[in-house]
């Protein structure tokens, strides 16, 4: 299967802009949802219904990078048969990078697929900039420095409760953070967050928390007084 996949599993790499989405589930029928969107253009393109499998969910209005989408498949495409083929079947808000075969379905509910939230460094940001990113409305460099020392307070096994939001409806607030790296690309700081899972709105408020002590309007040590606050 060098060059396409036939009765296999397949993976295919994904981005959206989530301002006009409910996030990525497939959750009712009256929400404009991610999930439903890449279906539909794989089914298309397959020519016979495909259901998706993702590595993690995001919510309302979240935009996402790379994430990965696992998928069965019966049809026999190449790799620029079902990338070109999806897109053209995929609303201006979503694009699928690569596709490839796989050997099992751990692709993508086992992957390595980290929250990336992107902030944009400058006061007046491009339009295209602003539409993937938080803006910081300063330099990149001290903001970096400062998120980046208190990084590691986050890390390991930890309640959570003070980085959900109050509306969760997660059975516990104990998660698992594998890995979380600040770091500088360009005029942009990438955030990278993996986790065994997240409780709801854990990515963007540890985001949060972070852009403020970067900014200096906290001390590094708040990102553990939140945490230990619960």
């Amino acid at each position: 299967m060098s060059d396409g996949f036939q009765h296999a599993y397949g993976a295919c790499g994904i981005e959206y802009r989530g301002t006009h989405f409910q996030g990525w589930q497939r959750l009712r029928k009256d929400g404009r949802n991610v999930q439903s969107c890449v279906e539909t253009a794989l089914s298309r393109v397959a020519d016979h219904e495909v259901t998706t499998a993702c590595a993690g969910r995001t919510d309302s209005g979240v935009h996402a990078r790379y994430q990965v989408v696992h998928f069965d498949t019966e049809a026999e495409r190449d790799m620029h048969g079902w990338v070109l083929g999806c897109n053209t079947h995929l609303p201006g808000d979503v694009s699928v990078l690569w596709a490839q075969p796989v050997e099992d379905r751990s692709c993508a509910v086992l992957g390595d697929c980290p929250h990336l939230p992107l902030l944009y460094s400058q006061p007046h940001g491009a339009a295209g900039a602003a539409a993937r990113s938080g803006n910081l409305g300063m330099p990149a460099t001290g903001c970096h420095a400062h998120a980046g020392r208190c990084r590691k307070r986050l890390i390991g096994e930890h309640d959570f409760s003070g980085y959900r939001a109050l509306s969760c409806q997660s059975t516990s607030p104990v998660r698992h953070v594998r890995r979380l790296t600040v770091c500088r690309q360009d005029e942009y700081i990438v955030i990278a967050i993996e986790a065994n899972a997240f409780v709801h709105h854990m990515v963007r408020n540890i985001a949060g928390v972070l852009m403020t002590i970067g900014k200096g309007k906290a001390d590094v040590a708040w990102s553990a007084e939140i945490l230990a606050g619960r």
